[in-house]
């Protein structure tokens, strides 16, 4: 579905991706760990296409079509969906009207409000859209939201920081209830990139694998329980280590 090759990424005339590869297939939810400032959120803004983000090489492709140079609107039409760390305050909009015009935009979908009582967001549909929100009631506002949408690739962007466990383990229920988790592997066709800093939420999600980005470079990819076992062992600085290695031969 998602296929990201030797990709090189700079911001404000620093170079933050160095040769990303990454490759997501139909139905797989896969898990990006790092430290603060590693590239994880330069990544998914150069997926999603922010213009700030100025690719100098390498390709994006989704659903067999390059979108390296696609604006943001046709990406997000081609079905992909973003759910941000920090989204903004917007003052003078409902949450029950963004969410109505989300659905009417992404093909008339009407089950907006089941979606929000399931994510605990019902009474907040009257309510301007993140005003006065706390971090659980962003990060369920934000899932509501892509879910609305259903997108074929959702995108989480650390889903789990600054959230108490009733709020995980509510926004992991819908995110595997969304991805089809619960269905053997050939039936699913939603797929999910999560980014998280520590993979709390690996411990609600069962995800099919995971990455370690250090320094705008993928250094290792695996199964989600060993990676996260590693982190945890060995902390970032085990990865930076890995990392020089590989750069010294």
């Amino acid at each position: 579905m998602l296929e990201i090759s030797d990709l090189w990424v700079e911001v404000a005339g620093k170079l933050v991706l160095k040769g990303v590869n990454l490759r997501i297939e139909y139905g797989e939810v896969h898990v990006l760990l790092g430290p603060n400032g590693s590239g994880k959120t330069t990544l998914i803004n150069a997926i999603i296409g922010d213009p700030r983000f100025k690719i100098i090489r390498g390709s994006i492709r989704f659903k067999g079509v390059d979108i390296t140079n696609m604006p943001i609107h046709e990406r997000v039409r081609l079905g992909i969906g973003i759910g941000f760390q920090i989204p903004p305050k917007i003052m003078g909009v409902k949450l029950r009207d963004l969410l109505r015009e989300i659905s009417l935009r992404f093909g008339g979908k009407s089950n907006f409000e089941e979606l929000a009582k399931s994510l605990n967001m019902y009474e907040f549909l009257d309510r301007e859209v993140n005003v006065g929100f706390s971090g659980g009631e962003l990060k369920r506002c934000e899932v509501l939201q892509v879910l609305v949408q259903s997108p074929d690739l959702a995108i989480f962007d650390e889903p789990d920081s600054g959230v108490d466990v009733e709020n995980l383990s509510l926004l992991a229920k819908v995110i595997n209830d969304f991805c089809g988790l619960s269905d053997k592997p050939i039936m699913r066709r939603r797929s999910a990139l999560i980014i998280t800093h520590l993979g709390y939420i690996l411990n609600y999600i069962k995800a099919d694998r995971a990455h370690v980005m250090v320094d705008g470079v993928i250094v290792c990819s695996g199964r989600p329980d060993e990676i996260v076992e590693n982190v945890k062992k060995h902390g970032f600085e085990g990865c930076v280590r890995c990392l020089r290695e590989r750069v010294n031969g």
